[in-house]
């Protein structure tokens, strides 16, 4: 499957506090908490943002509070995936339970721009930049993870199971 959408970008060490602010964390309704993604940090993002979009963003990539809400704000707010250098290892483990698409890649981090258009395929890991035509690999999701994703999420996925 390929995700395409416009780039928003961030910097390094974004905290799971500014993902989503910890005033908050009272909810778990993912549309809800979406509705305030980034709002911290930057003012206004998810009436700029569409679905689909995706964001890019440098090291350590939901730092902070090993929080389940970020992944699950992020997703309720229709970005399609996160790029990043590097992720915070709990963030990252969260990003696969909740079932938001999160991707690995250096070179593209530093070589797209915000408002390029991307496409990621989630089976290679390949990234085209649209806008400019290059072309960057992200470290391939092992299967199991894909299969995570695909189901939406690790309780989504041990429901299926059951059946």
């Amino acid at each position: 499957m390929k995700l395409r959408g416009t780039v928003w970008k961030f910097g390094d060490d974004v905290n799971t506090d500014e993902i989503i602010g910890a005033r908050y964390l009272v909810t778990t309704d993912p549309v809800e908490l979406g509705s305030h993604l980034m709002e911290d940090i930057r003012s206004g993002f998810t009436g700029e943002m569409k679905p689909g979009d995706i964001i890019v963003a440098g090291n350590n990539f939901g730092c902070g509070s090993s929080r389940e809400h970020a992944p699950l704000a992020i997703k309720g707010s229709g970005i399609a995936a996160v790029v990043a250098v590097s992720y915070a290892r709990i963030f990252y483990r969260n990003a696969f339970n909740m079932g938001l698409p999160i991707f690995e890649s250096e070179a593209a981090v530093r070589a797209v721009k915000e408002g390029d258009e991307i496409e990621i395929d989630e089976d290679t890991g390949l990234i085209t930049n649209i806008t400019t035509g290059e072309n960057y690999q992200a470290q391939p999701v092992p299967p199991f993870m894909q299969e995570l994703i695909r189901a939406g999420g690790l309780i989504n996925y041990l429901t299926e199971l059951k059946k």
